[in-house]
Formats: structure tokens, sequence, C-alpha cells
């Protein structure tokens, strides 16, 4: 198999965490029209994820939160999102860098994204890739988790949009 210089993996990634960067600027600009919000699963012991000691202690591996109704001060940087939120009444503090997101869900319109962890996609197998890489973290979209925050959950349905990489393929 030949090896792709290009790394078009890596590229389409890249490209769909611009989609949630664009998404969250939007939301920290305007907030939350009509009925969005957004279900955000993270890495949370990845490099540059900023939690209280708590809340570490009580997801060692990944959290999800809810951004709805009870957030606040929602910055977006080229590389991550800092917001105010809410757990069991006391205010905490999160910092989440892109790389870190492991999926992305907007129940409101059933459209949902997941990714490979930077590190998982960055140190491929046998040194080589291919679009496939990409289009497997996006296989599906994710079904909303147990969220962290004190917000309900909203239950997902059948016929969630999914951005498959093969509708771009010639055939």
């Amino acid at each position: 198999m030949a090896t792709d210089h290009i790394r078009y993996d890596v590229l389409a990634r890249d490209a769909l965490r611009g989609v949630l960067r664009r998404v969250l600027i939007d939301a920290a600009e305007h907030g939350l029209p009509g009925e969005h919000h957004f279900f955000i699963t993270f890495v949370s012991t990845a490099d540059g994820v900023k939690l209280s000691p708590r809340l570490l202690a009580q997801y060692p591996e990944e959290m999800t939160v809810i951004l709805q109704h009870q957030f606040w001060d929602l910055v977006v940087t080229e590389d991550r999102f800092e917001v105010g939120l809410s757990f069991n009444g006391i205010p905490e503090r999160l910092v989440v860098p892109f790389n870190a997101i492991k999926s992305f869900y907007d129940p409101s319109v059933q459209f949902g994204l997941q990714f490979e962890t930077e590190t998982a996609v960055e140190t491929p197998a046998a040194g080589a890739t291919s679009a496939a890489t990409a289009a497997s973290a996006l296989a599906a979209p994710p079904a909303p988790p147990a969220p962290a925050s004190e917000e309900e959950p909203q239950k997902s349905g059948e016929g969630a949009e999914v951005v498959r990489l093969d509708r771009f393929r010639k055939k």
C-alpha cells in the first residue's frame, strides 16, 4: 500500500474540528439558537485539559459536558475552549483542547461527530494511514452519554446526520 504523505486523514479530522470550533465561536458570540445544545465528550487526562481535582477524580478517563442553559463565559481560541459549568451546585471552570475531544453531538438536529484522539491518529500502525482511518472516526453519531453536568439529557433518535467521507469519493 502506498504511503499517504499528504495525510488526508489528519486534514479531514482538522477540518471537522474546525466545524466544532465555528459552532462554539457562534455560541460564545450569540448564544445558542433555538433548541440547539451540545454534548461534548473529551479525554479528561489529555494534555492541556484543566479540571478541578474533584472532577478529575470523578471522571478519570473521559467526561461529557452539556452546553445548554447553564453555562457561562464560553471562550474559544484556535486550539481549545474554556467554559464555566456547575456540577452539583459547585461552579467550575473547564479548559478543553480541541484535540482532546472524542465526540460532539447536537441532539436538537441529530448531528454528531466522533474523533480519534490526537495520539491515536498521529501514530498510525506501520507508519501509514488512509482516509478510512478518518472515516471510521465518523462512522456513526455518538449516542448522548450520561452527562456530567446537572442538565437533563435529551434522547437521541434514528436518522442522525453523519458526515461521511465516502460521499466525496469517486466511484
